[in-house]
């Protein structure tokens, strides 16, 4: 297995990356971006599986660890103050590997964010996967559980049956179901979100999480293959942002954007058979979208 570690430095800081250099010659390699309170291994050691999976196949790959995680320095950031981190690893990664020309980022969860913030930003990403995206805010999430879980309650007969012969107290539920219907709808009262105005798109930067993600979605133009569980919270937030949010009106059905859904996943892909089809997904992508950087 021909894979070294890499220290590289940004400012007072040392990161560290594992090398995956693949196949001499290769032209695009894939950064993976670890989202999350995680490192560059992974849950389940998802990304060092994917990374050995990616280049046994001949594709570098470059894992690190976000300054303040694993065994890099620093003070720890969220995902969206490592702009800086991400074009450190893409340099680090560039020189290591000479002749790739474009670099493909992979990120779950809020990894996949940071991507979207950052990808248009650098025209040497040719190509984004992103996996459960994060776009959490309160009415979002609150929606999610409304979908996902109390209308499942509700219609379930062992809910009512529990109920029924005093097993649990069901205005407990009734009470958490209500406030999270409150939430909703006292966001709707608020209005339209920053990004939905007549104001465009010339400045978003105080616009709600799902609204500027859409806006690094438009601005990066390289393709996007985007993965979904189905038994994951995170993503019924995103799939619901996405089918009714007005910033992201029709952007999940543009032609560069290609969409994978694994129903009985969970949201880090535990599994051995859902972190193999992830795998597959991927490369197959790889291999399909066109060899030339969008920037």
């Amino acid at each position: 297995m021909n894979e070294r570690a890499v220290v590289f430095r940004l400012g007072e800081d040392e990161l560290l990356g594992i090398l995956h250099p693949g196949s001499a010659g290769a032209t695009r390699g894939v950064l993976i971006a670890v989202g999350g309170p995680q490192y560059r291994v992974g849950s389940h050691r998802q990304f060092l599986l994917l990374a050995r999976d990616l280049a046994a196949q001949g594709v570098p790959v470059f894992r690190f660890d976000f300054r303040g995680m694993g065994d890099s320095s620093g003070a720890q950031r969220d995902y969206e103050e490592v702009h800086d981190d991400l074009r450190a690893a893409m340099d680090t990664f560039s020189a290591e590997v000479p002749g790739m020309r474009e670099v493909v980022i992979w990120g779950l969860c809020g990894a996949a964010s940071a991507a979207l913030f950052y990808a248009w930003r650098d025209p040497r990403v040719a190509g984004l996967v992103l996996a459960n995206p994060w776009v959490r805010t309160d009415e979002g999430l609150a929606r999610a559980y409304l979908k996902t879980y109390y209308l499942q309650r509700l219609v379930s007969r062992d809910f009512w049956s529990g109920a029924l012969k005093g097993r649990f107290n069901p205005w407990v539920s009734l009470r958490s179901l209500g406030r999270m219907v409150g939430t909703v709808l006292g966001r709707r009262r608020t209005g339209a979100s920053p990004a939905a105005t007549d104001e465009g798109r010339a400045d978003v930067s105080s616009a709600p999480l799902p609204d500027r993600m859409a806006e690094g979605w438009r601005r990066f133009r390289g393709p996007i293959l985007l993965v979904l569980s189905g038994e994951d919270l995170t993503a019924a937030e995103f799939r619901d942002v996405a089918s009714h949010a007005p910033a992201w009106d029709g952007l999940l059905r543009q032609p560069r954007v290609t969409l994978r859904e694994l129903p009985d996943a969970n949201h880090t892909f535990s599994r051995r058979e859902w972190r193999d089809q992830v795998a597959t997904w991927t490369h197959d992508w790889l291999r399909q979208v066109p060899g030339q950087s969008p920037g």
